[in-house]
């Protein structure tokens, strides 16, 4: 038996139902490329977002904030980006990739260099890191890498670039230099602070670099992305109380 008109029209109804109730489900993710340094404290953030917005999932993408650039610039489907540097961000908004009015500056951060906790060195300067007993030093790659760049402003301001650099191991994003550390394959490595923080076990802070720029990380709503106004909630979250107090947590400082 053929089916009717009406079951077909029924069947389109609901198959059109259908598709309406996964686009929505779609459009209620919020897709977030942030800076690798801020893997875990968002993490921590997502839940708390998520039970304030019934509905919403947080879909993140960490990485280092050039990478995240360049996936954006391509099309990538990103609703927030937070990026570990100004330069990056301007260089997104630049590219006209920011939804006008939605960026703003959310934490800052320190660099610091670290030893393994486990047969590590002790220095006290960056000069120090000329020693023979120090053979490798992890720093992200300064063409690609937010942390990788402040550290090497940091050592040719100190005329130490060229002393170190055949030193370098270079890593994809500051989460990989803390691994370099950690597992003892450098002697010592450059990350941010709130990286120490997270495998404090495994690696020691052995002194501060102050650097000519303050490490500021901005965050924005993207024109690419399919929920804009589930970014703007999220970036309104992280600016929040609780949001700053998660990011506290993980050793953020305040913007």
């Amino acid at each position: 038996m053929r089916p009717t008109p009406f079951k077909f029209a029924r069947r389109a109804a609901v198959l059109t139902l259908a598709l309406m109730a996964a686009g929505l489900a779609h459009a209620a993710d919020v897709t977030v490329s942030a800076a690798a340094s801020l893997t875990n404290a968002f993490k921590e953030l997502a839940p708390a977002f998520e039970a304030a917005h019934p509905g919403t999932k947080v879909q993140f993408n960490f990485a280092a904030s050039d990478a995240l650039l360049a996936q954006i610039a391509k099309g990538a489907p990103v609703d927030v980006f937070a990026s570990a540097d100004q330069e990056t961000m301007d260089k997104a908004q630049q590219q006209k990739l920011l939804v006008e009015g939605s960026r703003r500056n959310f934490v800052s951060n320190a660099l610091v260099v670290i030893t393994p906790v486990e047969n590590g060195v002790t220095l006290k300067s960056l000069a120090e890191l000329q020693q023979p007993a120090v053979k490798r030093i992890a720093i992200g790659k300064p063409e690609g890498v937010p942390a990788g760049r402040y550290t090497k402003a940091a050592l040719e301001k100190a005329n130490l670039w060229a002393a170190i650099e055949p030193k370098a191991v270079f890593a994809q994003n500051v989460r990989q230099a803390l691994d370099y550390v950690s597992r003892g394959e450098t002697e010592a490595g450059f990350v941010y602070a709130t990286d120490a923080f997270v495998l404090k076990d495994k690696v020691r802070i052995l002194f501060s670099v102050p650097t000519e720029t303050p490490i500021s990380y901005p965050i924005a709503v993207t024109n690419g992305g399919t929920n804009a106004d589930g970014g703007k909630q999220f970036l309104d979250f992280v600016a929040s109380a609780a949001g700053q107090a998660v990011l506290a947590k993980y050793g953020f400082q305040k913007p």
